[in-house]
């Protein structure tokens, strides 16, 4: 079995590049699994190099997997800086319907299998709302610690969210015109101003309603037969994450299947996962990626 990777880049506009990762086995031609990280994040979060992660370890069973890196983030240039305008409706609108048509060149169809962590859930059902044909192609979906507003009071999630998040990074983002989270070890990656500023109202338990032309989420969604989602979440995950958050999330977000499980050595699982190892951990192969492949399994291509 020999797993390759490759980088594409997208020629998005006069200024940007967005930067996708295919890894698969070439002499497999298994489902298309499209990934997407979430916020102060990129792609990595799938993904080493050397074959570590989700989306090799799907690329062994045959899966050929995209994942991608949003505007500014990862290897899609230039990187963000305090003349990055764009936010995530931006990432809505645009980012995602491109990688979704680029996926389509390459591959001859769109993704049958949506990936995400953290915020990428919220954004793709977002996309789902903006662009309800794409349900029509996606067989199911999992979502790693996904959840749009925080309803835990955690002290790790007081401390992260309430003091970091709400109070910190807003002042720190327009002393420098972005937030550089990554140079403050918050996360691995940037984000804008705005995108900072619009992920924060929607976690905020404000309405899930878009603040750049009001489109409001929630009633769209209401409406409407989200794919099969199934929604990992882990035993440590204290501050972004845990099952009332998830609980909140799967409640709003349509009339398909949505499922929950939790990892963690109470559950039967080889460890206590959180928010970030529940993806980089050697042993999530033997728990929460298994399960992932037997929700696939369970919603074929045919």
């Amino acid at each position: 079995m020999a797993i390759s990777q490759q980088s594409i880049a997208i020629n998005f506009t006069a200024q940007q590049t967005l930067h996708l990762r295919r890894i698969a086995d070439d002499n497999q031609q298994g489902p298309v699994v499209f990934f997407m990280h979430g916020a102060v994040e990129n792609g990595k979060i799938f993904y080493t190099h050397s074959n570590k992660g989700l989306a090799p370890f799907l690329a062994e069973h045959g899966y050929r997997c995209y994942v991608a890196d949003l505007r500014g983030r990862g290897d899609s240039k230039p990187v963000i800086s305090g003349e990055s305008e764009y936010g995530q409706t931006e990432a809505i609108l645009e980012d995602i319907p491109a990688f979704i048509n680029q996926i389509e060149v390459i591959e001859g169809k769109k993704p049958d299998y949506w990936v995400a962590h953290s915020w990428g859930g919220v954004l793709m059902n977002s996309v789902f709302a903006r662009f309800p044909d794409y349900i029509n192609n996606v067989k199911a979906c999992v979502y790693f610690g996904s959840k749009r507003s925080l309803l835990n009071n955690h002290p790790k999630k007081l401390l992260q969210a309430n003091f970091i998040w709400y109070f910190m990074a807003p002042i720190l983002a327009k002393k420098h015109g972005y937030l550089n989270a990554k140079g403050y070890k918050w996360g691995s990656d940037n984000e804008t101003q705005k995108s900072h500023f619009q992920s924060m109202q929607w976690a905020k338990k404000t309405p899930w309603i878009d603040s750049d032309d009001n489109f409001d989420y929630a009633t769209t969604i209401s409406n409407l037969h989200l794919p099969p989602t199934l929604h990992i979440a882990a035993v440590n995950d204290k501050a972004l994450a845990q099952p009332i958050d998830i609980q909140k999330f799967m409640d709003e977000s349509g009339l398909g299947v949505q499922k929950m499980r939790i990892y963690g050595r109470k559950h039967g699982h080889n460890f206590d996962y959180d928010h970030i190892n529940m993806l980089t951990h050697p042993r999530a192969r033997d728990d929460q990626f298994k399960d992932l492949l037997n929700w696939f399994n369970a919603h074929p291509t045919r």
